[in-house]
């Protein structure tokens, strides 16, 4: 980096990758965001194989979200 406040920078966004034709699967089609593994802490759950953990994980959203506007309508 230069002492040059207007030199343009290399800086930016990152391509995403996409799953390529020979990688593609039923799961994630061609042209699709490539990994599909979820952040933080969650990254190591199985939900391709246990869909039922995001279910889970929606409904119990679903009740957060209906206490916070419960409350909020007071």
């Amino acid at each position: 980096m230069t002492e040059d406040l207007h030199s343009p920078t290399t800086a930016g966004p990152q391509p995403t990758p996409v799953v390529g034709e020979g990688d593609a699967s039923l799961g994630q089609p061609p042209g699709t965001a490539a990994g599909g593994a979820l952040p933080g802490p969650l990254a190591n759950l199985p939900v391709e194989e246990h869909p039922e953990i995001l279910v889970g994980a929606a409904f119990a959203g679903g009740i957060v979200a209906a206490f916070l506007l419960k409350r909020l309508g007071r």
